[in-house]
């Protein structure tokens, strides 16, 4: 069985002074994570918080892009690092720069030969990420022609590539029409039978329905982490999530 297991991590930032001038402004701290301690099992984690709460610190961690100052991340018991991790990683960031010249096409071709996804397969790979997504009418169109919501499809696209075992996805139903969440719910749910999803949003609908447990993030610590039914029954009986979100955190960015 897959088991991604986070230990401890902690990680502050400096940030720049606030003196009276530059010669006497003095870095200031900022911890974004203060220990944060998980065990992942297959199955579709939401991760929830406000801004400032540290979720891209913890997203940035795990997939590598980013050293924690201590603790520790791992995959099936070993350090999550190196070219074997990657190649069952699927990272989904929050906002990625496209280039307009280029098709959907080229561009999930561009990001297989990234993942060393062999050449006599990438054709039929792309061709089925794409489907997944809903895009493959508009696979040969540039990307300077694409809506918000579709560059967010063809984003989730490239991180399905290679049928990732660790699915990482920063909003991803930003920009996405109605019809299309609850496509994305539905092929999430599907996937996450057999992987591990993490899935940090601000629109709790996005996970209410689907996720084996909802991971709740505040200044860096994990206030808990259980079953959305666990969850209301703590913090908002007879409620829903978004009443969770809002007893937790104090704040109506839940919706």
């Amino acid at each position: 069985m897959y088991e991604l297991k986070i230990t401890n991590l902690k990680k502050t930032y400096l940030l720049p002074g606030r003196g009276l001038s530059v010669r006497k402004a003095l870095p200031q701290k900022k911890q974004a994570l203060a220990g944060v301690s998980l065990d992942l099992a297959p199955g579709l984690y939401g991760l929830l918080g406000p801004n400032g709460a540290g979720k891209s610190t913890l997203i940035h961690i795990i997939t590598g892009t980013l050293a924690s100052d201590s603790g520790e991340v791992l995959w099936c018991g070993k350090p999550a690092s190196g070219i074997a991790f990657r190649r069952i990683l699927g990272y989904m960031p929050q906002q990625q720069g496209l280039y307009d010249s280029y098709t959907g096409r080229r561009f999930l071709a561009y990001m297989a030969a990234l993942k060393e996804i062999p050449r006599k397969t990438v054709a039929s790979e792309v061709a089925r990420v794409a489907a997944a997504v809903n895009l493959t009418a508009e696979l040969d169109k540039r990307l300077s022609a694409y809506s918000g919501g579709m560059k967010q499809r063809l984003l989730l696209a490239s991180a399905l590539l290679g049928d990732p075992k660790l699915l990482i996805l920063d909003e991803p139903t930003a920009g996405l029409d109605p019809k299309e969440r609850v496509r994305l719910r539905e092929l999430l749910a599907d996937m996450a039978k057999d992987r591990i999803i993490l899935v940090a949003t601000h629109v709790v609908s996005d996970v209410e329905t689907v996720a084996t447990k909802v991971i709740l993030l505040r200044a860096g610590k994990i206030v808990d982490a259980a079953p959305v039914p666990e969850l209301i029954a703590r913090y908002a009986p007879d409620q829903g999530l978004e009443d969770v979100y809002l007893n937790v955190f104090g704040e109506r960015d839940g919706k």
